[in-house]
């Protein structure tokens, strides 16, 4: 098919498929003739994986780039597109910190990995997030907050366990390393999505409750 065709199949425009080639993020088509270009299925499976990305997943063009680069990557293993996928994600902390309050935070999440029984190692994009996380609320004086960790955890955990098994049952690496960077990217936002619509329903019955105690 003609670029035309790709992005009225697509609903991506002509500009936009070009800007999606020229990052990166989309492979040329083949070349036909010196005006002309042909695209597949592949080209239109790639561009709806994009657009999941971007707009649904909030990724960056460049977090997006990294992940369909490693999608194309003939070395490419399940473990290892599911970190690629993870530091896309991931928002960077702003730097290992220093000092006592840095320390006692790396203890605790160290020792929340060692109950849980995760073979997780500090590198993990999301190690050094938690930390930050663990030092700011007490950086706010909510060490409360920090009680909730354990609950996140397990929840955390179980939802681990059903998508890998999910993504074990896909049939060809390629589908595998599709479902991981689905499963991660838009796994994220439909957590936040669920728990956005799980709080209301809980602030509405502890609220109801309230007024009825």
């Amino acid at each position: 098919m003609r670029i035309g065709e790709l992005a009225k199949l697509t609903g991506v425009s002509v500009p936009t498929i070009k800007y999606y080639v020229r990052e990166g993020l989309l492979p040329p088509g083949e070349r036909t003739s010196p005006n002309q270009v042909r695209y597949g299925s592949a080209h239109v499976r790639r561009i709806k994986l994009i657009r999941a990305m971007l707009e649904v997943g909030g990724l960056s063009v460049a977090a997006a780039r990294d992940v369909v680069g490693e999608l194309g990557s003939p070395e490419r293993t399940v473990h290892g597109m599911l970190g690629v996928a993870q530091s896309a994600v991931t928002r960077s902390a702003a730097g290992r910190g220093a000092g006592e309050e840095w320390e006692r935070a790396e203890h605790d999440v160290r020792e929340l990995v060692r109950r849980r029984g995760w073979a997780v190692k500090p590198e993990n994009p999301g190690w050094q997030a938690l930390v930050q996380i663990v030092v700011t609320y007490r950086d706010l004086d909510r060490e409360d907050l920090l009680t909730l960790l354990d609950a996140y955890a397990e929840a955390a955990g179980r939802l681990a366990e059903a998508e890998l098994a999910k993504i074990a049952g896909v049939a060809g690496t390629d589908g595998k390393a599709e479902g991981v960077v689905l499963g991660t990217v838009l796994g994220d936002a439909a957590m936040a999505a669920l728990r956005r619509i799980a709080q209301e329903d809980a602030s509405a019955r502890v609220q109801a409750g309230y007024w009825s105690a």
